[in-house]
């Protein structure tokens, strides 16, 4: 086996030297791995294999920072730029202030709103401050040395490497950075589900005057309210699916782990694949969101763990009582409190420095933008604060970190428990002993059934019920949040209270609530804020439970079953509704129907398309974009209410409602519309999904299999639809970094995985689609995580990066 290795680092030695002029010069290092840097500089061996994923070797956590800091601005330095100049405010001084920006590290609509937001944060020094706490409320050293590495990586690589990257290639915003960069791309990741949802609604909030000023309160629309807040969570385009099997439902005896989050393609929230290991101390494989030094979602010898969206609000809002003399002073037991005044200004590309005022109050930001999200007034009389728990949460980095050494689902647990950390998202964990787990512990305010109930104004007693946000009485301090005895941060829920199942035989999560983890054995007891009982599941709920219970009801489950349920492209909506659309289309009077602009069309064509389609979104699948696009429409114009005749019932969630109404008035302009228009774009209604369903990546088509929220796929894409280009021509958001991970007694993990978009986002990348075209084959990457599996790569070149 020795002399194997030694022979494997002869030949990559050779490969390095030999193609000295095709790499970057630091790549171009003999790769010696007893070669260590003098003078203390920092160092890493990264050994690349198949599809540019990087296995990273460090002696240490800062050095470990270095290397993920080098490798991933090598493979994505364009967009880890563009993140570090959002979090440092600067977009506008470089790009322009009326710029829209990718809205990956928070909601803002352009580049001013965006810089005034994230100066603010700067100047308040509020990621330092967090940086300075004692662990667990602050970083443990670790992590801090992991921050502290990547961004000496970071900047080492652009030191030492000409950026080709068209996106960025010259630019002078790719610039050095520091670790409070770093950090504070951290915490974009940690308040996206509060403040940073909310920044044109602080940056816009000012105190009304004149006219304004004089009038009465004005009552915000409930259902605006309401229809804003699940956009932001859990109802939104973005999400995710995961499961876990317990041992007895597995062939081994062993945890299986399926992770399936739905993620941007494009942009700051991309996954980004890699190996990180400190011999004797941390070895864990997986993915990271670009600019994390930690594995985000992943597994190790001994666990696998994926997360997914959760229904849980991070935020709350608390309704001011003003002074009726001056509407920046409130109430709180009578007694006045002043806002705080935070003038910010942002320099501006080609014109004078912008000079806004953001205020704040005891509970967070002011949010007013009758326009914004969600829509909110100042008016004379009354305000709204916006409460956001993880703004003061810098644990996420190490509850990360404790999942990729943990050695079983208990050690998950225990990560979750003393680090509570994770903003917006549920766990899902297997291990090689074959226990499972599901947990939605997340950051969330301290909002209980009986404080809203005690505590809410009218604004909240509509929107709680409805939609989990709390509007309580910011006049009272008796609605104060309080704190679980064993809640790290005050005003947050302590680990007693998260809704968690640990060895079920299986746990699925589908960006529902905790409810249907598992169909068996349900969760309840939970506090409103976490997400709903008894409500009506997502046709993805729905369509995964069915297939996951089967399965574990099946048994004798390996990592190939996990493969098979990926890409198994069934769409739960069209068992429940195909066959009775195509009936009902084969019984229209002449096979004609009348399409919403009052033209009749001749649909019969439809009719045999439909009941001959597979049910499935697979790329060679006929009939399938004519039901997807006729779902769409018959959604848009038959109300929730009237969609099926057979209503929803707690007593069977997973098998209602049911029984298509093809009586409803939109049924038949569907039809027509979704006809209508494939004819109209010269597309065949028995057209191969993938003929009109695929991504251009320099130059040539890549079929797209899977399909959209609406039909319930597992493999999720959210497709944009562009019928001049030939149908759908590119994916927003969608399955990402898929990992089927399983053990066989061995030390190394049996996992298959698949980056959808690639390592790169260069276009002159060799890693660019390459993993694309897997995805577009239905095929996977066989991870290789013991040495001598990396070592026997085909593909292997290993770099030593060094500090200079």
């Amino acid at each position: 086996m020795r002399t194997t290795r030694l022979r494997r680092l002869a030949a990559a030695a050779t490969v390095l030297f030999t193609a000295t002029a095709a790499l970057p010069a630091a790549a171009a290092d003999r790769p010696d791995r007893h070669d260590r840097p003098s003078h203390g500089r920092l160092s890493a061996e990264i050994r690349y294999t198949e599809y540019g994923i990087p296995h990273i070797v460090a002696k240490d956590y800062t050095s470990l920072g270095f290397g993920t800091g080098w490798a991933q601005a090598a493979d994505q330095v364009c967009v880890l730029a563009d993140g570090f100049l959002t979090v440092r405010g600067e977009r506008s001084r470089f790009l322009g202030p009326d710029a829209a920006t990718d809205f990956s590290l928070s909601s803002a609509r352009t580049n001013l709103s965006s810089d005034l937001y994230f100066r603010g944060v700067r100047q308040s020094r509020t990621v330092e401050k967090l940086l300075a706490r004692p662990a667990p409320l602050g970083p443990s050293r670790q992590v801090s040395d992991l921050l502290r590495g990547f961004a000496s990586g970071y900047n080492a690589w652009l030191k030492q490497n000409r950026v080709t990257d068209p996106a960025c290639e010259g630019a002078d915003w790719v610039r050095p950075v520091t670790t409070l960069d770093v950090a504070a791309r951290f915490y974009a990741f940690a308040v996206l589900g509060g403040q940073g949802g909310s920044v044109d609604d602080i940056t816009a909030a000012q105190p009304p005057t004149g006219s304004a000023a004089r009038s009465g309160s004005t009552a915000p629309d409930a259902d605006a309210v309401i229809r804003a807040v699940r956009q932001r969570t859990a109802d939104a385009a973005m999400g995710s699916n995961a499961v876990a099997f317990r041992g007895d439902t597995t062939a081994n005896g062993r945890g299986l782990l399926l992770g399936n989050p739905h993620y941007p393609w494009q942009g700051g929230r991309r996954f980004w694949q890699a190996q990180q290991t400190i011999p004797g101390e941390l070895n864990v494989a997986g993915g990271s969101l670009l600019g994390s030094p930690t594995i985000s979602i992943g597994y190790n010898a001994h666990v696998a763990w994926s997360h997914t969206v959760s229904t849980g609000v991070p935020f709350n809002l608390h309704q001011l009582t003003l002074d009726p003399a001056d509407p920046t002073v409130y109430l709180v037991d009578g007694r006045r409190e002043r806002m705080k005044k935070r003038t910010v200004t942002v320099a501006v590309k080609g014109g004078a420095p912008v000079t806004r005022t953001q205020w704040w109050t005891r509970y967070g930001p002011v949010v007013a933008d009758p326009t914004g999200n969600p829509p909110l007034p100042w008016t004379a009389t009354t305000a709204f604060a916006l409460h956001d728990p993880n703004a003061a949460n810098m644990r996420f980095a190490d509850t990360s970190l404790g999942f990729s050494k943990a050695r079983s689902t208990a050690d998950v647990l225990k990560s979750l428990s003393r680090h509570q950390g994770l903003p917006w998202v549920n766990t899902i964990a297997a291990d090689s002993s074959g226990h499972s787990l599901f947990s939605q512990s997340q950051v969330l305010p301290r909002i209980t059934d009986d404080l809203a109930a005690r505590c809410s104004t009218p604004l909240g007693r509509a929107t709680y019920p409805a939609a989990g946000l709390a509007v309580l009485d910011g006049s009272r301090g008796d609605c104060a949040l309080g704190r679980d005895a064993d809640a790290v941060q005050p005003g947050t829920f302590g680990p007693a209270r998260m809704p968690t199942l640990k060895d079920a035989p299986y746990v699925e999560n589908s960006n529902d609530s905790a409810w249907l983890a598992n169909a068996d054995r349900p969760l309840t007891g939970y506090e409103r804020i976490f997400g709903t009982v008894g409500t009506q599941r997502s046709p993805r709920t729905r369509g995964a439970v069915e297939d996951v219970a089967a399965m574990a009801r099946e048994g004798s489950l390996t990592v190939r079953d996990l493969e098979r349920q990926q890409f198994a492209n069934r769409v739960p909506v069209a068992d429940l509704a195909a066959d009775d659309v195509a009936t009902a289309c084969a019984a229209l009077p002449s096979g004609t129907a009348t399409g919403g602009d009052g033209k009749a069309v001749d649909v019969s064509a439809a009719c045999g398309v439909l009941a001959a389609w597979d049910r499935t979104m697979d790329t060679g699948s006929r009939g399938a974009l004519l039901f997807d696009r006729f779902w769409r429409k018959f959604n848009a114009s038959v109300p929730a209410a009237e969609r099926w005749k057979v209503p929803f019932s707690a007593a069977d969630p997973v098998r209602t409602p049911n029984t298509l109404n093809t009586g409803a008035p939109g049924f038949a302009r569907a039809l027509a519309d979704a006809v209508a228009e494939l004819r109209a774009a010269g597309i065949a209604l028995d057209s191969r999904l993938g003929e009109h369903q695929f991504v251009v990546r320099n130059g040539q088509r890549i079929a797209v299999p899977g399909g959209t929220e609406q039909l319930g796929v597992w493999n999720k894409v959210e497709p944009v639809w562009n019928p001049a280009q030939g149908g759908y021509t590119e994916v927003t958001t969608g399955s990402s970094h898929i990992q089927a991970v399983g053990w066989d007694g061995s030390r190394c993990p049996v996992a298959r995985t698949l980056l959808t978009y690639a390592q790169s986002s260069n276009s002159k990348s060799p890693h660019f689609s390459d993993q694309t075209r897997l995805f577009s084959g239905e095929k996977w990457v066989t991870a290789r995580f013991c040495e001598k599996d990396v070592l026997a790569s085909p593909a292997l070149r290993i770099v030593r990066v060094r500090e200079r």
